[in-house]
């Protein structure tokens, strides 16, 4: 007889971060909470963080709202230690937060050092940064799961933001060869073009990119930040046990782009 596939994330806590509301991260923790899980909701905006987290609690889930500077290793590691102290390990990692529509968009030569510098901080060395300290709370609970959020705008980079994003592809595959032994997976979600605050500032309806997309993406060329929540179960909950090192693409086939 076949087992029952299990997507249950009971007796699991997750820190998910970009998580104040109108943005994809919402939409992890909101997942991730119904799976059973403890989430900690955190973002460089505490109250919008706290206000998440509070939706969740007032639903009767378990989270936590934190503020956090992803790009300050003391800022994460108290993060870290605020969830361990609340419920008392970790399990699940989401780096979520990420500069996207902020960013340089022109030439990347004509990008000020210094705008690139802080791209690459909270792209890719928050990432970092909030790994490391997750990862020996985890082995301390026999294995884990972290999450990276790349972007179908890395394949391939053409911008400032896609080359954030495909060196989080890089960190990545070298964190799921370098963890598995210790049973934590390591996997991205690419996503397609998602109507967040931010996708929507980004692409705002009638401009000429927006249209340009519906004509080339081979299914669906903008889908809401729901759209997200199965492949974030999927590498997150018992069910994806034996999946590490993947690029999960979830974008209505805008990776088939001519």
């Amino acid at each position: 007889m076949t087992e029952t596939v299990n997507w249950s994330l009971e007796g699991k806590v997750a820190i998910v971060t970009g998580a104040a509301p109108g943005g994809i991260g919402e939409t992890y923790a909101r997942t991730l909470a119904a799976a059973g899980a403890a989430v900690v909701c955190a973002d460089v905006r505490d109250d919008g963080a706290q206000k998440v987290a509070a939706d969740l609690e007032e639903a009767g889930l378990q989270a936590l709202g934190a503020g956090v500077d992803i790009t300050d290793p003391e800022s994460v590691e108290a993060l870290t230690r605020a969830t361990v102290e609340r419920f008392g390990g970790i399990d699940i990692l989401v780096n979520n937060a990420a500069l996207m529509a902020t960013l340089h968009r022109g030439p990347v030569l004509e990008c000020a050092y210094d705008h690139w510098k802080l791209a690459m901080d909270v792209n890719l060395n928050g990432a970092y940064l909030m790994t490391r300290s997750v990862v020996p709370h985890m082995r301390e609970r026999g294995g884990g799961r972290i999450v990276n959020q790349t972007s179908g705008g890395a394949f391939p980079a053409a911008t400032l933001y896609g080359i954030t994003k495909i060196a989080l592809v890089g960190l990545t595959t070298t964190l799921a060869r370098d963890l598995g032994p210790s049973r934590i997976t390591v996997n991205a979600i690419a996503p397609g073009l998602v109507e967040s605050e931010a996708g929507k500032a980004l692409v705002p309806e009638g401009s000429a990119f927006r249209e340009a997309m519906k004509r080339v993406v081979a299914m669906q060329a903008f889908a809401a930040p729901e759209e997200l929540a199965g492949p974030l179960l999927l590498l997150t909950a018992p069910a994806g046990n034996w999946i590490t090192g993947q690029v999960l693409h979830v974008d209505g086939g805008w990776i088939l782009r001519p």
